[in-house]
């Protein structure tokens, strides 16, 4: 029988032993590239609680609206918006001659808001000069010249203002239009004393003594910035005699009055004559 001892200490080589036989026999079966994973605990077989869904921040601004703009509506097809230029007018007349040699028109008036053109008045029946009208007019020669032009800064007439919107000349003895190129003063309005000898020659006008034309009457800006000796003079929207004119533009005098009251210095006005095919050019 062998002492405690030695029993003791083969129980302790038997039991070395079979730990090393173990580590080997694990080392053998897993793969030498994956290390030995703990097995997991097992599931619960309660169900997890589902977290309460959590609304997602508002930005502090808010999103701006896509909207559809409509398209901007076109303005009507007219005589004034087939004008090439109008040189910043949100007013316009238009002298329209069926022909060069005419010595007939029609007169309209425009009003432009918003870019497009809108018909205030007329047509009108108008005259215009005893050779019609004419883009290379001289003085003397009895044309109305054709083109684009302002409105004169004064309104004249024999008789009293009719409430125009511009300064406003009453006609009296002595007050003149110069129509001599070779005057200084040509194709302007001079006063003279009554009943003198005015220093410039020519077909100068006696405006006082034209009493059916010019009751009331509007200056067209032509030949005026600069003003060209022999280019012509005196060029007017006047009251109609009855009979072609001998340059200027005439209408009945209710419409001239209409016209005159409507014309307003602050909207830049401007008068265009011509056939319509030479209107649409200027």
């Amino acid at each position: 029988m062998l002492p405690c001892r030695v029993i003791a200490l083969n129980l302790h080589r038997t039991a070395a032993a079979a730990a090393v036989g173990m580590l080997f026999l694990a080392g053998a079966c897993a793969s030498p590239l994956k290390p030995v994973v703990a097995p997991a605990s097992p599931m619960s077989t309660t169900p997890a609680p589902v977290p309460s869904a959590v609304p997602a921040p508002q930005a502090t601004t808010s999103q701006p609206k896509l909207t559809t703009r409509p398209a901007a509506a076109r303005c009507p097809t007219t005589l004034a918006s087939e004008l090439a230029r109008t040189a910043g007018a949100a007013q316009l007349i238009t002298v329209t001659a069926p022909a060069p040699g005419a010595t007939s028109a029609s007169i309209s008036l425009w009003q432009r808001s918003g870019g497009c053109w809108s018909l205030v008045a007329g047509p009108w029946p108008a005259r215009v000069g005893g050779t019609g009208v004419s883009d290379h007019h001289r003085e003397g020669d009895g044309s109305t010249p054709a083109g684009l032009y302002g409105i004169g800064p004064v309104m004249y007439g024999l008789a009293a203002d009719p409430g125009v919107r511009y300064a406003y000349h009453r006609l009296a003895c002595g007050d003149w239009w110069d129509e001599d190129p070779a005057s200084p003063t040509y194709n302007t309005f001079q006063h003279v004393a009554c009943n003198a000898t005015p220093p410039f020659k020519g077909k100068s006008e006696a405006l006082w003594q034209a009493t059916t034309a010019y009751q009331h009457f509007a200056v067209v800006d032509y030949n005026a910035h600069p003003v060209i000796p022999g280019a012509g003079s005196a060029v007017f929207l006047h009251d109609d005699t009855g009979r072609p004119t001998i340059g200027c533009v005439s209408v009945a005098s209710a419409s001239l009055i209409r016209l005159l009251q409507w014309l307003d210095p602050s909207q830049s006005p401007v008068i265009v004559i011509g056939t319509e095919a030479e209107i649409r050019r200027f």
